[in-house]
């Protein structure tokens, strides 16, 4: 009798070891990332293709604002944050450590049946005008813009989380995301609903949520506010490249897209990190990963500036 209960004691034991064992490898080759969905359909394509390669790695990844990534990867919820605006000195001073991986733009948008659009086409938006309607609210109808006598009023949407896109599109305006005005919706693609939704509505998206991958042409229900990067009152062929996905990315890559709200999109950390499965796939993404960028919809990092990301993972 002694000797079943000590067989069995014994069976139990190295179970408990063995699952131990089991879940840290488990943990070992798990990545998890949270953050920015500008840079959440990229990161899905990257872990399907970097799983082909390496099917003994998982991920987690969840999209839900740039400032979710940055407090989940600084507080070592996660082990990469999905960031896409600027890195503040106050997150550099938290430790913050980070990889430029790719680059796209925020756009502003108009629901397609607004009666103006046809107007915004060869006029364009400068940027004060955009400060008039995001920031100083001196715009409530389209008749108050130089121009434009079709009396429409104007419903601004923004975003409601902390969001690399509303930071980014508010710094070009001079602002920060607390500046913004305008009702707030949660995330990329409920942004992108509400101008659907609303034949007065305005907002601004990440690139990637306005066209079709497939087409290349822009979802249906909503259009692109041009904007008149010179401001001289039309829309100047240099800068008319809104017709289809892959005149954007080129018009990003190349700089005749401002910058911002163009910007670079970033993998962020508390500090370097020391899992090998992590430093292993962001090494990926730098290097063989890169095939998949302009596929997924984005601007692809000049060869030098790859050359920098690797160099920093290296150290």
């Amino acid at each position: 009798m002694k000797k079943n209960n000590f067989n069995l004691i014994l069976f139990m034991a190295v179970s408990i070891l063995l699952s131990a064992c089991s879940s840290s490898k488990k943990k070992e080759q798990t990545i998890s990332l949270s953050g920015a969905f500008a840079l959440y359909p990229l990161a899905i394509k990257w872990s399907e293709e970097y799983k082909k390669e390496n099917p003994d790695i998982r991920f987690n990844i969840s999209a839900g604002g740039a400032g979710k990534g940055m407090a989940d990867a600084l507080s070592g919820t996660v082990d990469l944050g999905m960031f896409s605006r600027e890195i503040a000195q106050a997150e550099i001073d938290k430790g913050v450590w980070w990889v430029a991986v790719t680059k796209d733009a925020v756009i502003p948008t108009v629901n397609a049946a607004n009666p103006v659009f046809d107007i915004l086409k060869t006029r364009g938006v400068t940027r004060e005008e955009f400060q008039g309607l995001y920031i100083d609210g001196k715009y409530s109808n389209w008749n108050q813009l130089p121009g434009i006598t079709i009396d429409q009023p104007i419903n601004v949407f923004t975003r409601s989380d902390a969001c690399g896109a509303a930071g980014t599109w508010a710094a070009y305006l001079g602002g920060t995301q607390e500046d913004l005005k305008g009702v707030g919706v949660f995330g990329d693609p409920g942004l992108a609903d509400a101008v659907v939704k609303d034949e007065k509505g305005i907002g601004f998206n990440n690139s990637i949520y306005l066209y079709d991958l497939k087409t290349g042409s822009k979802n249906q229900g909503i259009e692109v506010i041009p904007i008149d990067v010179n401001e001289n009152g039309k829309l100047d062929a240099e800068e008319n490249f809104y017709d289809t996905f892959d005149q954007v990315l080129a018009a990003i890559a190349t700089g005749k897209y401002p910058s911002p709200p163009a910007r670079e999109l970033y993998l962020v950390a508390k500090g370097k990190p020391t899992k090998q499965a992590t430093l292993d796939f962001l090494n990926w993404v730098v290097t063989k990963g890169q095939k998949f960028v302009s596929k997924a919809g984005y601007v692809p990092l000049t060869q030098s500036k790859l050359d920098e990301q690797v160099a920093k993972l290296d150290k």
